[in-house]
């Protein structure tokens, strides 16, 4: 049966709801791209040591927002300094690691599971100690919100995945839509792309033109922007599906996360949160990090 056009739910409030696989117990097996080799090569490197990769893994943490300020990002060399190791404890922290500052066997596993793009800390996060948690839930520099007038959002599709059938993918973009509007007062209406939309859907590859490149299958799955910009990007080159196997990306779960972006969410640390950036597979539940952070953020 093919979905309706007009997608508009309002306010409804949802207290019990499905908790995310911890990180520990995800089974998702990523792609063995390149990228993930170098990592796996990695292992055991530590501060005062020198190793081939160690350059692309302080690219990698910097487009995440953990070298970004205590960092020359024009070091890019293949040394393990102290500033790479303060970002590695960081990025330990933020994902529930144990934090040794070092490429142990946990965290390059971590580092290889396919992601968001987005960055997952922002300056206001870090000191000179290193970065500051103060709660599992986060919002972009600002905290940048839709405003009071703008409850009622449109979407529409710029370009669509050749994995999926369209019918499909616009099933799982608006059942992800419809878990976000049930427990805030957005409403979520798809239009055509002659309509110029509050959001702007499409799957895109490589570099797209908005300094967010994406980098084929296997890491880097989509990312959005912070309201009210209203973007919000998928990997073309991914393996999407609506019942995905092993090798495959559940579409309806990334959505969900992506929207959360879309909405004012920055990436939570709390593994039981949809908002937390590494993919774990198919997750269509908000946790209540999730739920407390968006509710928190419009004042409900």
């Amino acid at each position: 049966m093919a979905l309706p056009l007009h997608l508009s739910i309002f306010f409804l409030s949802l207290l019990v709801l499905s908790p995310f696989p911890l990180a520990a117990s995800r089974t998702v097996k990523p792609t063995v791209s390149p990228f993930t080799k170098t990592l796996q090569s990695l292992e055991g490197i530590h501060q005062g040591q020198s190793a081939k990769g160690l350059g692309e893994l302080k690219t990698y943490l910097s487009k995440l927002g953990y070298l970004n300020n205590n960092h020359n990002l024009n070091d890019i060399s293949d040394w393990f300094d102290e500033n790479l190791e303060t970002a590695i404890k960081d990025y330990q922290k933020f994902h529930g690691l144990a934090i040794t500052g070092s490429l142990d066997s946990t965290t390059i596993q971590t580092l290889i599971l396919p992601r968001c793009g987005v960055a997952d800390i922002h300056k206001h996060s870090h000191n000179k100690n290193g970065l500051i948690m103060v709660s599992n839930f986060a919002y972009y520099d600002g905290s940048p919100k839709w405003a009071i007038d703008k409850r009622d959002l449109t979407y529409s599709y710029s370009s669509t995945a050749s994995t999926l059938s369209t019918e499909d993918m616009r099933q799982a973009i608006a059942s992800a839509f419809l878990t976000w509007a049930r427990i805030t007062d957005f409403t979520f209406t798809e239009v055509s792309r002659s309509i110029h939309a509050d959001i702007l859907i499409g799957f895109l590859s490589h570099d797209h033109g908005d300094g967010n490149p994406f980098d084929g299958r296997g890491r880097v799955l989509g990312h959005a922007f912070a309201p009210q910009d209203g973007r919000v990007h998928f990997d073309g080159d991914e393996l999407w599906s609506n019942n995905p196997g092993s090798t495959q990306v559940d579409l309806e779960s990334v959505a969900l996360h992506e929207i959360g972006h879309i909405l004012g969410l920055a990436h939570s640390s709390n593994a039981d949160a949809v908002m937390f950036p590494a993919y774990g597979g198919k997750r269509r539940s908000l946790g209540q990090d999730d739920i407390d952070g968006i509710r928190k953020l419009y004042m409900y």
